[in-house]
């Protein structure tokens, strides 16, 4: 069976590959993320994931390689991670009682070439008041994150509803990254 590898530093990634049984190794992809102008929220997290499985397999050509990338779009605005508190605050403003879109973007490298696909997830916040804001700032999680939120810590507390794949909110569509990874023979330890 060929080594499995994770192009990406993310522990969300790990642990959601961990619950699914699988055995790999981390090799975070170095390469600069440049995006295309004028590219759906859909075309971009695929084309980062693919630069970012691709530069790992670059170097590991006996491997399967995943790459991943996630982004928050709120009309025709992407969000990415905050540069400060001011700009998570202003990220989470414009999402309050609001209904945006998450996209995570696959890439799977290998000798056979490389396979993208993206799962779309729409998440709807509860309106958010000044001090919900403020507390959520405090705790330190925006700063990491795509929007500025973590659905699976405390920003839990943000959300009203979902409607697609949570986990690939959380930072990978799990039911279809396994199918994917069945197809190049790569399959849960159990």
């Amino acid at each position: 069976m060929k080594s499995f590898i994770l192009a990406s530093g993310s522990p969300r990634r790990k642990e959601l590959l961990e619950q699914a049984h699988y055995s790999f190794s981390i090799e975070t992809s170095t390469v600069e993320e440049i995006v295309e102008e004028g590219l759906t929220p859909e075309e971009v997290v695929q084309q980062l994931a693919k630069q970012k499985a691709e530069d790992v397999w670059s170097n590991q050509k006996d491997a399967i390689v995943l790459g991943s990338d996630t982004v928050v779009a709120f009309g025709r605005h992407i969000l990415g991670k905050p540069k400060d508190a001011n700009d998570a605050k202003s990220m989470l403003q414009m999402l309050s009682g609001q209904t945006h879109s998450v996209y995570t973007g696959v890439a799977l490298s290998s000798s056979e070439g490389t396979v993208t696909f993206y799962e779309k997830t729409d998440v709807e916040f509860y309106p958010l008041s000044d001090e919900e804001l403020e507390m959520y700032i405090r705790s330190g999680e925006p700063f990491d994150k795509a929007g500025s939120y973590g659905i699976q810590g405390f920003g839990a507390f943000l959300v009203k509803r979902i409607v697609g794949d949570y986990f690939s909110v959380v930072g990978l569509p799990l039911a279809r990254t396994v199918r994917e990874l069945k197809k190049l023979g790569i399959t849960p330890n159990m």
